[in-house]
Order: C-alpha cells, then structure tokens, then sequence
C-alpha cells in the first residue's frame, strides 16, 4: 500500500489475535495463549541482553529502475520496478509484504507490494499522492528509467493459511489486499472481498479483481457511506478478517469481529497513543531535558526541537527513527520486521517510559 510520514496511512502493522483452538471452533487456542503471555514476559528481560553473536551489518540499498508508470486514478501511481544490474532475481515476497523505498534525498517510506509474487524480475508498488506528503509527491515525481534504492522486502501483515476468508479494503488499502485475493481465488478457498472508496473512478486495480459473487465493489456515490455491519455481513465466527483502509474503517470493523477470531490489520496512519503517560527524554548525557506528554510520542518531541530527524513508518518496524539508549528503563512498544535486534536501541515513534521516568538517548 502507501502513503507518507504521517500520511504513511498504511498503518499499523498486523494486530492477529490468537488462533482458534483446531478443536473447538471458534474458541481462542490455549496453547497459543500460553505462549503469547510467556513471550511478552521474557521480551522486556531478552531486549535488554545483547545479541549473542555480532549482528549482519546492514545491506547495501538495491537498485532499482523505474520501467513503467501508470495512473489507474487521478492521484494515484503505480511504479513498476526492475533491477538495475542485469540477470538479478529480486528477493522473494508473499502477499502482505512490503518494501522501504529509498527516494530522492535519502527520503524512505514503505509501500506494499501488489504484482505477482512469481515474477522476481520485477516489483509493483502503488502511491497515492498526499497533499504536501514528501514522500508520496516525490513517489509521483519519478519517471521511467529513474533510479532509486530498495530495502526488504519485510512483512508487517501475515497473510496466514486458512480455510476461508474475509478482507476488506479501504480506498488505496485495495494495495496489500490485492495479492491476497489473488492467492485465495486461485486457490480454490472461500473468500468474500468488500472493496469501498469514494467512487469507482478513484478506487484502482478494479480491473484486476477476480469476477464472481465473492466480489463486493462498494463505492460511496453508489451505496453511500459504508457501515461496519455492511462490510462484515455473512461473516462467520472463526473466518481470518484482513482490513487496510483508514484507521476509523479498521476499528469499526474490528469491533464486530468476535473474540477469537483472527483479525489482521493495516492502517494509513500511526496508531493513536492510547494508554501514554508523560516521560522525559534527554538527549545526550548533558542535553536538553524534553518532556513528553501523555498524549504524544517522543518523535513528535524530538521533530519539534531537530526537524531533520529520520522518520518513516511511525508504527515501529521500519527502524528508521530508531536512536542509541545511553540509560534508562524503555517500555519497547516496537517491532521490527525480520527478527532484527533492537541492539541497546530506542524507537521514539511508539516505545516510551514509565510515568515521569527519563531516559537518555544518543540522537
């Protein structure tokens, strides 16, 4: 999917609830709930431990060319990408996944990836233009034969195995929904797709949607606004839900789906801090002192006093915000795709303190 700094409206990385006990259907598995309650105890005492081994150093971004663009809605984009060096294979991807991009001035942002996971020649990627987005003006900047850098690709929404399915895409969500669809219908399982935008001419990759009654196109001028009973009706207790759209279509959604049952989410925008208490950061051991609210995050603290602070996906995978922890006691809230170590670090965008804590970063 797309979209930009704050605007990277491809929001939260998948949130799965436990899966169903294969037993008794519908009922959350208590094995995994087990090991679930044990992980998150064991995470803060292991995220404190230095790796065992020294860590991979970082791979060089790979480049890529730009050898077709498309404009399937007035402001929307879809990049087809290729490597620049000859007879390379591009890493493989399953449906879910996606890749940072590396624009022009080191600008980095993350977009799904939404052509055919079998052709490794090449990429697509698909942006919607963000009134005074960097990242996504930049994004529909580019023209065939320009250059740029990719990293991944990394999965932050897991398209599980199941029996059936429901997704449901929001606007420019259709991105990482796609493939999905794709994958279930030639598969053979039962899926039902639920499809809304403003209208059919802003809502692309209709054309690419397999045909049949699991198909639902719901535009806005034809139906009018969509009510969460309308997107999950027929849907039955245990069927894996995929939502992408704008955060309040993912919690009206989410707050239909019964407990137990699979739910699997991406939003365009950073989650909401819900439950924030106010902290302190300070930066360097003879820096300033910043408080931080309850109700924002240290990134929006640290962008007010060094606006050039790198940034990205503001929901804590891409690790491009992430700073050095000099001392103090950090709530990780962060979690990085791929299993890479948070090596002593600090993620401003979601991690933070306890109440009235301060901890020492190194910017």
């Amino acid at each position: 999917m797309s979209d930009d700094d704050r605007e990277r409206r491809v929001g939260h990385h998948a949130d799965p609830r436990p899966p169903t006990d294969l037993f008794r259907s519908g009922r959350p598995d208590r094995f995994m709930l087990g090991l679930a309650r044990l992980a998150a105890r064991l995470e803060p005492l292991t995220a404190r431990l230095g790796p065992g081994h020294p860590p991979p150093k970082p791979t060089e971004d790979l480049p890529v060319r730009v050898v077709r663009t498309e404009r399937p809605a007035s402001d929307v984009v879809v990049l087809t990408l290729a490597p620049v060096a000859p007879r390379t294979t591009l890493p493989a991807w399953q449906p879910g996944h996606h890749v940072d991009v590396v624009l022009d001035g080191g600008v980095v942002r993350q977009y799904s990836l939404n052509g055919d996971p079998s052709d490794r020649s090449r990429y697509r990627i698909a942006v919607r233009r963000i009134e005074g987005g960097l990242g996504s003006g930049l994004a529909h900047g580019l023209r065939e034969g320009d250059v740029i850098g990719l990293r991944g690709p990394r999965n932050a929404f897991p398209f599980a195995r199941a029996e059936r399915y429901l997704f449901v895409a929001g606007g420019i969500g259709i991105t990482p929904i796609l493939p999905m669809v794709v994958a279930a219908h030639a598969a053979g399982l039962p899926y039902r797709l639920v499809y809304t935008g403003r209208s059919r001419s802003g809502m692309p990759f209709l054309d690419e949607l397999p045909s049949g009654p699991d198909v639902f196109v719901r535009p806005d001028d034809e139906y009018g606004p969509p009510k969460a009973a309308d997107l999950t009706r027929g849907h039955e207790p245990g069927t894996p839900v995929y939502v992408c759209g704008p955060a309040p279509l993912i919690a009206a959604v989410g707050a239909l789906v019964p407990t137990g049952t699979p739910f699997y989410s991406e939003r365009f925008s950073p989650p909401p801090v819900l439950d924030g208490r106010p902290f302190e950061i300070r930066l360097g051991r003879s820096g300033p002192v910043l408080p931080v609210e309850a109700h924002e995050t240290a990134l929006d603290v640290l962008l007010r006093v060094r606006p050039d602070t790198p940034y990205s996906c503001r929901q804590g995978f891409c690790g491009t915000c992430r700073v050095g922890l000099i001392e103090g006691d950090p709530d990780h809230r962060d979690r990085p795709t791929g299993g890479a170590p948070r090596n002593g670090g600090f993620t401003p965008c979601v991690s933070r303190a306890g109440e009235g804590e301060r901890i020492v970063l190194d910017p």
